[in-house]
């Protein structure tokens, strides 16, 4: 069987991999001329990482990894503790593999150079699809063309193979807004922070911080609601001054990070609704090209990683009906995936309430029932995607 993945991000090139270790012959085809992830920091968790490990990847990530000690949420002016959730020794010893923080550019190399040579193409902007009754042909804007068993589109929010597939819709802006910052350790060091998943949670935002590139980096993230820029791309400098104005009056720590900003950047967060389909026919979808969600879960990256090693042990099961496959793929899938893009714009609302007896209603329940927790998490975290039956 041959594949052909459009789109060599996190989604698409663990998606290759799982095919290439199911049999299947595979090339990406990615329309930047390099391979490399927009963006600064990346939490996968063990319902991901065990996945990877299981196509021998395990020593690279260990190498490039950080592994956090707990998920650390806390009220954005008192800096009180809401919920303290491990994710070190104890969930791995637990669902029998690691929580990692990642620069996105660290795991996308890493993937990207666990494929064998010539797997890779970029350069390759998608324009056209064309399917036979069993064939299905990609053409790309450098006039190369492609055949293949099946098509699977990894290509974003904005999916080119989406909007062939099944008609073009614009993604919905959610409101919100985020700046980003990559600061380097040695401005940060005297804050003496915790090797952990921060998030400060208070009125119309929220601030996200943790360790990344083996610790040399603290990626830090500030939301916002009611944000008036509309532009969605990753690389649009912002304003340090905008973001440090908007949470002058939070705990001196998230003021510090912000104030250590060599630079940052400035996107508006959209997601999708449920779509009614991700597959037809010989063509499928993975990642944000299907179920785009809030990053208020951490959970994008690991669902796309999901996605393809589900795919790949389904077309390994059925290897003479790509297209049931396909459509078992979508039904194992969907309910998954909608569960935690539910979850995630949920999240939202839960994490910039204001002060007043919601805030305090939450604040009890977050301490009462621990979501984090080691039950609670279980159904993530513990969960086989390639297990397909």
């Amino acid at each position: 069987m041959k594949a052909i993945v459009v789109g060599g991000g996190i989604g698409g090139l663990s998606a290759a991999l799982h095919l290439l270790h199911a049999g299947v012959d595979v090339e990406v085809h990615e329309q930047a001329p390099r391979i490399s992830e927009i963006g600064a920091g990346i939490q996968i968790s063990p319902n991901a990482s065990r996945l990877l490990h299981r196509l021998g990847l395990r020593v690279a990530m260990d190498n490039v990894g950080v592994f956090p000690r707990a998920v650390h949420q806390r009220r954005w002016d008192d800096g009180r503790t809401l919920q303290r959730a491990p994710v070190g020794k104890l969930v791995e010893e637990t669902f029998g593999a690691p929580y990692y923080h990642f620069h996105r550019a660290d795991l996308a190399i890493l993937l990207a150079d666990a494929l064998p040579p010539g797997r890779v193409h970029v350069s390759h902007r998608l324009v056209g699809i064309d399917e036979k009754s069993d064939k299905v042909i990609a053409r790309f804007e450098n006039g190369v063309t492609a055949e293949a068993d099946v098509l699977i589109g990894a290509d974003g929010i904005h999916s080119k193979v989406h909007a062939l597939a099944f008609g073009s819709d614009k993604p919905r802006f959610t409101g919100c807004i985020a700046w980003r910052g990559l600061v380097p350790a040695e401005k940060v060091r005297h804050l003496d922070i915790e090797v952990a998943s921060h998030n400060w949670m208070g009125p119309d935002g929220h601030v996200v911080h943790y360790w990344v590139g083996g610790g040399r980096f603290m990626n830090v993230v500030c939301v916002t609601e009611r944000g008036q820029w509309m532009e969605e791309g990753w690389t649009v400098p912002g304003n340090v001054a905008d973001a440090a104005a908007r949470f002058s009056d939070w705990h001196p720590t998230v003021r510090s990070l912000i104030d250590a900003f060599p630079a940052t950047f400035v996107w508006a967060l959209h997601d999708r609704t449920e779509l009614p389909r991700w597959t037809s026919g010989r063509i499928a979808l993975l990642g944000d090209a299907c179920h785009p969600m809030l990053p208020f879960m951490a959970q994008g990256a690991a669902q796309a990683i999901e996605d393809g090693a589900a795919l790949a042990a389904l077309l390994k099961k059925m290897p003479d009906a790509p297209e049931r496959a396909l459509r078992r793929y979508e039904e194992i899938r969907k309910p998954r995936a909608t569960r935690l893009q539910s979850m995630s714009a949920a999240n939202r609302v839960r994490f910039h309430l204001h002060d007043g007896p919601e805030q305090q209603a939450r604040d009890t329940a977050m301490a009462a029932s621990g979501d984090r927790s080691i039950a609670n998490i279980g159904w993530l975290y513990g969960h086989d995607a390639a297990d397909v039956g």
